[in-house]
């Protein structure tokens, strides 16, 4: 007969036994903030489905009793749904172009030019962060007031191309501080310039940080509310974000309508980051790998 084996020490078991308690405990936590966090997005698909009366109902109808898939035709034709939906798509095109494009050199000059004061333009740049965006509100209206352009997407695109967004900067800078500096070297020796440098190495091993900047500048701009509140007055040029707000009236809000279209609304951006998750999360994570 074979040997008989020995049971595992009582503290390894003790051990084996607080990891298996601990990792319990934390699917446990995470299991009930994520409920928590969809709640909001639960109610928002439950009450675009329901009858107006029913919207608001104490307690909450979880299962609207009957179901109304005919809110969203209705949210459909009564707004002009797809034409502001085309209004949104090219907003926030040319506002990720120009965020990708502008963001990506003035992080690569951050982080590998060499230039006096360098550190120090990059601490004000940081330092622009705890600016309230109210500061810069009339100042910069008045600026496209006087050029002409008030009534016109140019507001709410054009500022992208100038690298407005510190966050975005830093967010990239930091990725490229953390590829390799000998790639770069090696690139520099056979003749590269920097933008040839920028394009052919920095960008394909920093595509989790553009992707990640890219959904950044998409979310920000699809959901923006205020600057095209602010800048447009035709409604023929209305984004979703303002377009749904012709729901909510003086006196009256039809909030069925309003959540089925604010549930069309969100839609892309769910499928945009079911895509781009993988990257985007790795773009977040290895963004402090060198400072």
């Amino acid at each position: 007969m074979g040997a008989a084996v020995p049971d595992a020490p009582p503290a390894r078991r003790r051990r084996d036994g607080g990891a298996v308690w601990r990792g319990v405990f934390v699917y446990v936590l995470l299991t009930t903030g994520a409920s928590i966090m969809l709640l909001p997005f639960v109610w928002m698909v439950s009450s675009s489905l329901k009858r107006e009366y029913q919207v608001f109902t104490l307690p909450p109808q979880w299962v609207p009793q009957p179901v109304r898939w005919i809110n969203y035709y209705h949210t459909l034709v009564v707004l002009p749904f797809l034409h502001y939906f085309a209004n949104t798509l090219t907003v926030v095109g040319l506002t990720a172009l120009g965020d990708v494009i502008t963001c990506t050199l003035t992080a690569y000059a951050f982080a590998r030019l060499e230039a006096p004061g360098k550190d120090v333009l990059f601490i004000l740049l940081l330092s622009t962060l705890m600016l309230p965006y109210a500061v810069t509100l009339i100042p910069v209206f008045a600026l496209f007031d006087k050029l002409g352009l008030v009534n016109t997407y140019y507001p709410l695109w054009l500022p992208h191309f100038f690298a407005v967004s510190a966050f975005l900067i830093f967010l990239e800078r930091q990725f490229f501080m953390g590829i390799p500096k000998e790639l770069e070297d090696a690139a520099a020796i056979d003749g590269a310039g920097h933008l040839r440098i920028l394009f052919i190495i920095i960008v394909p091993n920093a595509l989790p940080a553009i992707i990640a900047v890219l959904i950044f500048s998409i979310q920000g701009s699809w959901n923006d509310f205020l600057n095209p509140l602010i800048y447009l007055s035709s409604n023929r040029l209305y984004t979703l974000a303002v377009g749904l707000y012709f729901f909510i009236g003086r006196h009256h809000a039809y909030w069925n309508y309003l959540m089925a279209g604010t549930t069309m609304m969100i839609v892309p951006l769910l499928v945009l980051f079911y895509f781009g998750q993988r990257l985007f999360v790795r773009g977040i994570t290895l963004t402090g790998i060198k400072g």
